[in-house]
């Protein structure tokens, strides 16, 4: 037996609104994060563009004009040449420690952004101590950068992953001291 009264419809149709809402909660947690995230890569994007214009300005040489209209697609060719490369691995060297430091590198900086506030309501990771976990957990790259160059067993590559390493680790250093500056003033 089939009841088709106006209640049994109206209770139809609330189960669908019901559905519904649950969808648009969660678009409306992903707009913030996708919003944030194409608002820094287009930022990036035209850091790239100004930075190699200025660049060949001052080098007094056609700067990049090839890809796209005035050369603003050439980072996006750079990605694109950079995805489809062959991965070479070193016959000499260490190839899991030369496989395993980018992915190390990459890794703590994408688990990081966990503790990141997307909205006002909007954390991954609500914890006390967010920004101390955040220092730690970018802290790890430069290991990673370390046994890259290491696993690669050239001097040279070698060289290369601790200069980069050195540069992460001149970058946290202030970052750090202003964060426990900051939040010792704000214990007391």
């Amino acid at each position: 037996m089939i009841i088709d009264t106006p209640e049994v419809q109206d209770i139809d149709s609330f189960s669908r609104l019901e559905f519904l809402k649950e969808f648009y909660g969660i678009i409306w947690v992903l707009i913030p994060i996708l919003t944030l995230v194409l608002g820094i890569t287009i930022g990036v994007l035209v850091i790239v563009w100004l930075e190699r214009e200025i660049s060949a300005g001052i080098q007094q040489r056609i700067g990049p004009e090839y890809a796209g209209p005035l050369g603003i697609l050439q980072a996006l060719a750079d990605g694109a040449k950079l995805v489809f490369k062959e991965n070479l691995l070193p016959s000499r060297g260490d190839t899991r420690l030369f496989s395993i430091g980018p992915s190390i590198a990459v890794i703590s900086i994408l688990v990081s952004y966990s503790v990141a506030p997307f909205g006002y309501h909007l954390v991954l990771a609500d914890l006390n101590i967010g920004v101390f976990l955040w220092i730690a957990i970018s802290s790890i790259a430069p290991i990673g950068l370390l046994m890259s160059g290491y696993g690669s067993n050239n001097k040279y590559s070698f060289l290369g992953g601790l200069r980069a390493a050195a540069q992460s680790i001149s970058y946290e250093i202030p970052l750090t001291l202003c964060v426990l500056s900051i939040s010792l003033r704000v214990i007391r």
